[in-house]
């Protein structure tokens, strides 16, 4: 019995602890349900909460309604329709851009009940606004989770009706005057043109009084009726359209005239890729430059953009939260205007002019260089486009002109690499001069007008336009002779010319306010092949060198072997790099150059005048498919004041043989500069 009874026991017991098993699994399956509902609760209030969020940033207000409470609306006095409106009219009011939410938290105060925070950065025309701090609660109403709303949720000190006020006191843009104070980037005064609507008249007189604005303003049709449909346009309304850089005296119906101070740009297209041209701040631009204030305008190109924080300044003013009388309760933002700075460049504005003239159009650049203090005293790009039209509204018609020129007027020249042809034998010479591998007197004999060195170089041949033997430095200086410059290069050897060449400014990048690439040598540290090699001895092969470059670079000519960087700003100091080349070794060659002004065969005897001393070298960069073909070729005209050193012009044309030469075209360039220079 007793046996039987203990078995009965062990059965319980069994029994039992299967039991407190189940009822354990029970009761850990309930536990982990539970957390995974909380979890899918807390899901669904935070994305309520990203909802509001991303509605807020876009501004997209009309959103709202189904995120809000209503009865937590109604309690603070509105409707979910003034809700929308209070929103839109103060966001727009205070013209918000790059609204961001950051350090948002949903947490779980209790069943159904969760805070929420975050902070708000916005960019206002005082421009950016940081870390504004909010709270609230968000609710389950009918599986539905629903922001607490009240007025601090538009700005954390607000309350009731209260209202929102903005002052500006705009910033004054900071000039850009030439190296005598002359206005090169100004703001004037200008007739600003546009329609009142209601003045119009209606059907076929509306529309004939349309066409008249159109014709006389050369504003599309189309884009007059587009911003006649603007949403805050009233009859009454005056819908700017245009400015006119010339008198206004008479206007058709409907049309208006106020008077509004622009950005100006006196030199037009002749300094349009240099000095650039501002535009209205974008959304972009703010995304870039969290700084920026979503108004006003901005620097798009050229030294505008590159000087544009210093030009901007700061506008001033303030926003304040002021009750439903107009009362003012706190300032959200307040900010002291800050004018812009003026940028005085070393440009001058005339001569800036001159050499922009000589061109008519064609495509090309002339660079113009103080060669002692590395002023740039011109940086001209043609052909161009003007900047005003650009800056103050310019019609698709006119864009598209700009847009699909073939010459690419919007292209700065001055700044792109260029093959330097052979005003690049000046280089060339002065390095084997000191190398010891070319003697200047020595006369060598070449025969034809082609040569190779050996029948290892295949069907290539360097060429050349004048045939003359024997052939010394100066006579190859004078007729601009590849052959000869090739056979120095390679008595020279790819080591010493290399070396040579590194002393210049190849690979280095220039402190000057003006986007170019780094002058190149060649595509890889190495030539990979003798015919590489000569042919950059002459200017040509990979060589890849801007106007302002090749003007900086031929600055040791003037400066007894010294290289003169350039700059653009007048009160920067010069930069200079010691014993690029020797000093005999420059005044050999420019000495020699002097022939090409002078000798009645030289390439740039039409520019001799016995009054001055003016030293010269052509150059022709000839870019071709292959051997024996005829290529398009680039025109360059290197020249150097000799009597004072006072300035150096670089002057490039593009496809001279449809073109003309640099030369041909220089000549009133090079009188003016030897005439005003001082």
């Amino acid at each position: 019995m007793e046996r039987r009874s203990k078995k009965k026991s062990n059965k319980r017991i069994i029994l039992a602890i299967s039991g407190v098993v189940v009822l354990a699994a029970a009761v850990g399956g309930y536990v982990v349900y539970g957390t995974w509902q909380k979890k899918q609760e807390l899901n669904k209030a935070e994305k309520s909460a990203k909802a509001f969020l991303n509605n807020l940033s876009k501004q997209e207000f009309d959103q709202f309604s189904d995120l809000l409470d209503e009865p937590s609306v109604k309690d603070s006095g509105y409707e979910n329709k003034q809700v929308i409106e209070k929103y839109q009219t103060i966001f727009s009011g205070i013209q918000a851009e790059g609204i961001k939410s950051k350090e948002v938290k949903v947490k779980q105060e209790k069943e159904g009940e969760y805070t929420f925070t975050y902070k708000l950065d916005m960019t206002t025309p005082l421009g950016k606004l940081n870390d504004l701090s909010y709270k609230t609660t968000i609710k389950k109403v009918d599986q539905q989770y629903k922001i607490n709303w009240a007025p601090n949720l538009i700005f954390p000190e607000m309350s009731g009706q209260d209202k929102i006020s903005i002052g500006i006191d705009a910033a004054n843009r900071g000039e850009i005057v030439d190296r005598n104070g002359e206005g090169l980037a100004v703001n004037q005064a200008f007739d600003q043109v546009g329609i009142v609507p209601g003045k119009l008249g209606e059907g076929q007189e509306k529309t004939d009084n349309i066409k008249a604005f159109s014709d006389q303003f050369n504003v599309s049709v189309d884009e007059i009726e587009q911003k006649l449909k603007q949403d805050w346009v009233k009859p009454d309304a005056f819908v700017p359209l245009t400015v006119s850089f010339d008198p206004v005296t008479t206007l058709p119906q409907g049309a208006a005239s106020q008077d509004t101070v622009v950005r100006y740009y006196p030199l037009k297209e002749s300094a349009a890729q240099l000095v650039g041209y501002v535009g209205t701040i974008t959304a972009e631009d703010i995304e870039k430059d969290p700084t920026l204030s979503s108004t006003g305008v901005i620097g798009k190109v050229g030294l505008e953009q590159a000087f544009d924080k210093q030009l901007r300044g700061q506008d001033g003013g303030n926003i304040t939260i002021t009750d439903a009388q107009g009362n003012a309760k706190s300032v959200l933002q307040k900010v002291d205007k800050r004018d812009g700075e003026k940028i005085q460049l070393t440009l001058d504005k005339n001569v800036q002019s001159q050499a922009y003239d000589i061109f008519n159009n064609r495509p090309g650049s002339a660079v113009i260089m103080d060669p002692q203090q590395g002023d740039l005293l011109a940086a001209a790009s043609s052909p161009s486009f003007d900047p005003n039209k650009m800056a103050n509204g310019i019609s698709q018609k006119e864009y598209d002109g700009y847009a699909n020129n073939e010459n690419l007027p919007f292209t700065a020249r001055f700044a792109t690499g260029y093959a330097p042809g052979s005003t690049f034998k000046t280089i060339t010479g002065g390095i084997g001069l000191d190398a010891g591998t070319l003697k200047p007197e020595e006369e060598i004999a070449i025969d034809g007008l082609k040569w190779q060195k050996d029948a290892s170089w295949g069907d290539y041949f360097v060429t050349r336009v004048k045939e003359a033997s024997p052939v010394n430095l100066r006579t190859a200086l004078v007729n601009s002779d590849n052959i000869y410059f090739a056979q120095q290069t390679l008595r020279m050897g790819e080591d010493k010319f290399r070396k040579g060449l590194d002393k210049f400014i190849f690979g280095e990048k220039l402190d000057l306010s003006i986007p170019m690439n780094p002058a190149q040598i060649s595509n890889e540290d190495k030539f990979n092949s003798e015919i590489l090699l000569a042919d950059t001895g002459y200017g040509q092969g990979q060589l890849l060198v801007t106007p302002i470059q090749q003007a900086a670079m031929y600055t040791v000519f003037q400066n007894e072997g010294k290289l003169v960087y350039p700059k653009i700003e007048l009160n920067k100091e010069t930069k200079t790099k010691d014993n690029v080349i020797s000093s005999n070794a420059a005044n050999t060659i420019v000495t020699d150059l002097l022939g090409s002004v002078e000798d009645e065969t030289g390439y740039v005897h039409n520019m001799y005048n016995p009054e001055f001393s003016l030293a010269a070298k052509t150059g022709t960069a000839e870019i071709k498919e292959k051997q024996d073909t005829l290529g398009k070729e680039n025109s360059f005209l290197l020249a150097m004041d000799r009597s004072n050193n006072k300035f150096s012009a670089m002057i490039m044309v593009e496809d001279s043989r449809k073109n003309d030469t640099a030369t041909n075209i220089s000549k009133t360039l090079i009188d003016y500069l030897e005439a005003n220079i001082k």
